[in-house]
């Protein structure tokens, strides 16, 4: 079995990653690491993932992203996907949901340990990944809300 993190460089992203790899140890499962990135130079920028005046790139932000979560957790698998639109009515949110969810299916996780930023304050609010992540009965969720 895989323990799933979504990992976007946030403190709590860390601590779900550290969380993840202890219990990993406990249950001598695999972890791995899903940075969900899309392709948009703005919402890359309010995520602090890179500077105002640098050049924003899909493989950069990986790059940083598993460097960053390889320093947590060495043995991790790290992956990154770019959501694919399904509809442009989706919000960005929904579509990095959406893509965990197809990770953790497609990985066959029985654990999906989240700590994103608005996932750690509340599992609910429309803003979050939490909730539409936490809503499928295929896998156990562990949300961390401290870092």
């Amino acid at each position: 079995m895989v323990l799933l993190v979504p990992f976007d460089g946030s403190a709590l992203s860390e601590a779900a990653l550290e969380r993840a790899t202890e219990f990993a140890d406990y249950r001598d499962e695999e972890v791995t690491v899903l940075s969900v990135i899309p392709d948009d130079a703005a919402y890359a920028r309010e995520r602090g993932w890179v500077d105002a005046d640098e050049a924003f790139s899909v493989e950069t932000v990986a790059d940083r992203m598993r460097e960053q979560a390889e320093a947590i957790a060495p043995t991790a698998t790290f992956r990154y996907e770019t959501p694919e639109d399904v509809s442009s009515m989706a919000s960005t949110t929904t579509d990095v949901s959406r893509t965990i969810r197809e990770v953790a299916h497609d990985t066959r996780a029985s654990i999906v340990f989240i700590g994103s930023e608005n996932a750690g304050r509340v599992s609910s609010p429309v803003y979050s990944v939490g909730s539409p992540v936490s809503e499928d009965p295929q896998y156990d969720v562990h949300i961390v809300r401290h870092a």
